[in-house]
């Protein structure tokens, strides 16, 4: 039984992503997340936060049941995150001293997230914290190295990860988009994939969140001309301006960045979340923001430069800020609550550059949002964005780049497996095992 692999989280539902890999007697955990739908319904009544446990996360529903590998338990060795988004790596601060004598091994954008993430929570960590740049490997012990491969996402420095063991090749593909004209980083390295492929891939673990999407995911360079059209194509003369998106697309700030100092307004970003993913970039050098923005994340300085902003003119700033998904404590929810000092009036401009993500939780919350912005007169702008996440004829040419001899769908639910298998099954592979959290799997 040389390589044995164990389902944990995200295939019953889409979130909270976990792997365990056992080569022998070694187990590596590919990913630790959130299922950031119940974490959120979790942590908005919580009081005290020293209630925000494993033990009552994993009654929450909110982190991975590693119950599920309590026989290798003492076997990991090593917690394997692919990037930095919570629905991957959020898990770690609370679920790693499971595993003591696991080192975490991720890339330095992931990295630097979650040390924010351990310093925000006030956790006392002991698992040892490795960063290793893409394009580069790490030898975990005798037996297994893991590898980095470039690939664009809605994140910097994702890595689609190759676990190389005696018995053949694991690769780990799960958020991942094939982007050829990205905004920030490189395009995927297709030269090693290719290489990789040729080698041989014993299994392939793949993002099926899109596989019933019949496209290729648009490039992030159209996010960005689709933001230049409604920034700069309406008339926003004595009008306010707010973008709200994903804190961690640093590559979709740098575009909204870009477009404010075009507007020649002042660029002004509020909230938690922004404050912690950028510093994060500007502390590993891929992203110097602060020479064009201001960030205020506390809420007395938030306070402070919105009042200045409605005394000195609303057209002369752009607000970027937290509560894209219609979060309750977000800057955008709090200030449309009126429990910011900012008052929106009629023709005010709001641009969602996301997409809801469709759990229940996001889709009411952002319905209230917009009811109330509406009410004010706010100009709505919905879906300006582009997915991070590679819809079926990105998940057609990344198999046929890689050829493998087995597939196992992850990131979503046993439907959209389904999909992927029937998909591989179009191209001739036989192998497909769709699973459910929890299930095992041995690979001949």
């Amino acid at each position: 039984m040389p390589i044995e692999v164990c389902s944990i989280s995200g295939f019953t539902k889409t979130e909270g992503n976990s792997v365990a890999i056992k080569v022998d007697d070694e187990v590596i955990l590919l990913d630790m997340g959130l299922s950031m739908q119940d974490y959120i319904k979790f942590t908005e009544d919580l009081e005290d936060v020293s209630s925000k446990t494993y033990k009552s996360l994993l009654k929450a529903s909110a982190v991975p049941d590693y119950g599920f590998i309590e026989d290798w338990k003492d076997k990991v060795i090593a917690i394997v995150p692919s990037h930095g988004h919570l629905d991957h790596v959020g898990a770690i601060p609370f679920a790693a001293p499971l595993f003591p004598n696991a080192t975490i091994v991720g890339t330095p954008y992931t990295i630097e997230i979650l040390k924010s993430i351990l310093s925000d929570e006030h956790i006392d960590f002991s698992n040892r914290l490795i960063s290793m740049n893409l394009s580069s490997s790490y030898k975990i012990s005798e037996k297994i190295t893991v590898e980095f491969v470039n690939v664009t996402h809605s994140i910097p420095q994702t890595a689609i990860v190759i676990l190389h063991t005696p018995y053949g090749k694991i690769m780990y593909a799960n958020d991942f988009k094939l982007d050829n004209q990205p905004v920030l980083g490189k395009k995927p390295d297709y030269e090693r994939l290719k290489k990789l492929g040729e080698e041989g891939i014993k299994l392939l673990i793949i993002n099926c969140l899109y596989a019933h999407s019949h496209t290729k995911c648009p490039s992030e360079s159209v996010a960005r001309e689709m933001l230049k059209d409604t920034m700069l194509g309406v008339n926003s003369k004595g009008k306010a301006m707010i973008v709200t998106t994903f804190s961690s697309h640093l590559a979709r700030l740098k575009s909204i960045i870009a477009l404010g100092k075009q507007l020649n307004r002042k660029i002004i970003f509020l909230g938690r979340s922004l404050d912690k993913y950028v510093k994060a970039g500007e502390n590993i050098n891929i992203i110097n923001f602060s020479k064009d923005i201001k960030i205020f994340r506390h809420r007395d300085k938030v306070e402070k430069i919105l009042h200045k902003i409605a005394k000195e003119g609303r057209d002369k700033y752009l607000i970027v800020c937290t509560g894209h998904q219609g979060e309750p404590r977000a800057i955008l929810s709090r200030i449309t609550k009126g429990e910011l000092e900012f008052k929106f009036k009629n023709g005010d401009i709001v641009i969602f550059s996301c997409q809801v993500i469709p759990v229940d939780i996001n889709r009411e919350n952002r319905e209230k949002l917009e009811k109330t912005l509406r009410k004010d007169g706010v100009r709505i702008f919905k879906d300006v964005h582009v997915s991070g996440h590679g819809a079926r004829e990105d998940h057609r040419d990344l198999i046929e780049m890689v050829t493998p001899d087995h597939i196992m769908p992850i990131h979503a639910e046993p439907e959209k497996g389904k999909m992927m298998a029937e998909l591989a099954a179009s191209l001739g592979y036989k192998n497909t095992h769709v699973m459910q959290d929890g299930k095992r799997l041995v690979l001949k």
